[in-house]
């Protein structure tokens, strides 16, 4: 099968287009014939953590497409079943963290940028009938994200107000979408004019430049609640827009790891700080469902196919994305 693999260099250099063997399913476990998949910034990340002594490894965490083959004792799920895939491999109940054997799908197991892929049957649920192949492909690791950080974690509610930072990524749109459904009114920052416009198409009530003055452009209003996910060059002007006892999520930092701030007014403010990592299988079926049931489909920037590869990740790379990027694998 043709795939989209990483070896022997790091970073972006590293990958290629090769034909390797297709998987085959063990117990328990299905294969799937891909449609469509999507990229994140994890993909990027990866290129620079897998080793080249770790042999090659298929990139990709999101897919959706056709089952074709079932290992023994699969009974839910037959082939010729249209689903989507759930990354987060291990991690089934909704418990505070991850356990320990939990990790995502494209490192370090072979992942979905692949004509053929194979992940535990309980990893996949059914398409919803209102996505397209497109949208189903590259929807799960920002909607997931996204429902954790903003329900299990944030505790978001009808009437809160919300800030979303850096909105223009798959799963900040999520986020933005997630929220307008159930009631919130949603403040969102960005540098691109168009991103901002297009938050505002989206719902957002309020759309500020990222380089601007925050509290100016927010006139004053604190929030119940910010989804923080650039990090360093953001966290201490997400913070600033908090109000007393109001919570700030954080689960990505493309802008930098390492945040300093001043402990006294933290505390002195009540303010709590909650850390977010992708999210349970109960939470992704969860997450199906409340998507179905609101409509929502996820922002699509471009499509490419496999061997275009390089085009897209410079995309993402430099941030100049609204939405998820995919590839399509078979027409």
């Amino acid at each position: 099968m043709k795939a989209l693999i990483h070896a022997e260099n790091l970073g972006l250099e590293g990958l290629s287009i090769r034909d390797i063997d297709s998987p085959n399913p063990a117990a328990g476990e299905v294969r799937v014939k891909l449609k469509t998949v999507g990229t994140n910034h994890r993909d990027l990340f990866v290129t620079n953590r897998h080793q080249p002594t770790e042999g090659t490894l298929v990139l990709g965490s999101d897919g959706a497409g056709i089952v074709d083959e079932v290992g023994k004792g699969i009974v839910n799920i037959k082939v010729g079943d249209e689903v989507i895939i759930n990354p987060g491999l291990g991690w089934k109940e909704n418990t505070p963290a991850p356990p320990d054997n939990f990790e995502v799908l494209g490192h370090p197991s072979n992942g979905t940028f692949a004509e053929h892929v194979v992940v535990p049957a309980e990893n996949v649920v059914l398409k919803p009938i209102h996505l397209s192949w497109e949208e189903a492909g590259v929807l799960s690791l920002a909607a997931l994200t996204a429902y954790r950080a903003l329900f299990t974690r944030g505790q978001v509610k009808s009437g809160m107000k919300v800030f979303i930072p850096g909105i223009g990524s798959g799963v900040a749109t999520l986020l933005l979408q997630f929220a307008k459904a159930v009631g919130a009114t949603i403040y969102v920052s960005s540098r691109s004019k168009e991103k901002r416009q297009k938050a505002l198409e989206l719902g957002a009530d309020k759309a500020i430049d990222s380089n601007g003055d925050w509290e100016e452009a927010l006139e004053g209003e604190k929030m119940d609640l910010v989804i923080e996910c650039v990090g360093a060059a953001t966290f201490n002007k997400s913070l600033a827009q908090l109000k007393k006892g109001g919570t700030i999520v954080t689960f990505g930092a493309s802008a930098g790891d390492v945040v300093q701030f001043d402990l006294r007014p933290f505390f002195y403010g009540q303010y709590n700080l909650l850390g977010s990592t992708m999210g349970s299988g109960k939470e992704y079926k969860e997450m199906i469902e409340f998507i179905t049931t609101n409509n929502i489909k996820p922002v699509i920037d471009r499509m490419y196919t496999l061997d275009h590869y390089e085009e897209a990740f410079m995309r993402l790379e430099n941030g100049e994305q609204l939405g998820k990027i995919g590839f399509v694998i078979e027409g």
